[in-house]
């Protein structure tokens, strides 16, 4: 049986906290660990962090897009943002690349997602946004009940 959950919500930086929990909440039914617990929201955190800061520029009026699903013990997280997009994607997804260096950002974004999920599809053209597809499978979970 596959679990769903659809969330949007505003781009306001306050929000991030409540995608982290929210996803979080989702997950828990799986049981995972703590720290694939901690893996995921800290995923769920700079995603939406990104499309806050990058995608829509701290833009407060905009829509973030979260959707999850569970089939067995296997997650898909997709963040999704119709903001300014992404014009080179092996760029953006270096090591301590960042678009906003004046903000002090690491550039340590999608390096954090590559190394807490299985597999990271990052989906982005200019002026059409940006969408992530994460995967995860758990590893010490228990499998939903029929």
């Amino acid at each position: 049986m596959k679990n769903n959950m659809h969330l949007e919500f505003t781009s306001v930086s306050e929000n991030e906290a409540f995608a982290r929990v929210t996803v979080a909440s989702f997950i828990a039914q799986l049981d995972p660990t703590m720290d694939e617990l901690t893996e995921l929201k800290t995923v769920v955190s700079e995603a939406v962090t990104n499309s806050i800061i990058h995608g829509y520029e701290n833009s407060e009026d905009q829509k973030i897009y979260i959707s999850c699903s569970i089939e067995e013990d296997e997650i898909e997280l997709v963040i999704r943002d119709e903001g300014i997009g992404i014009s080179d994607i092996n760029e953006a997804v270096q090591p301590l690349y960042t678009s906003k260096p004046e903000l002090e950002r690491s550039g340590m974004g999608f390096t954090i997602m590559e190394n807490f999920m299985d597999k990271v599809e990052v989906v982005s053209h200019p002026g059409e946004g940006t969408t992530l597809k994460l995967y995860k499978q758990l590893k010490k979970s228990k499998t939903l009940c029929n």
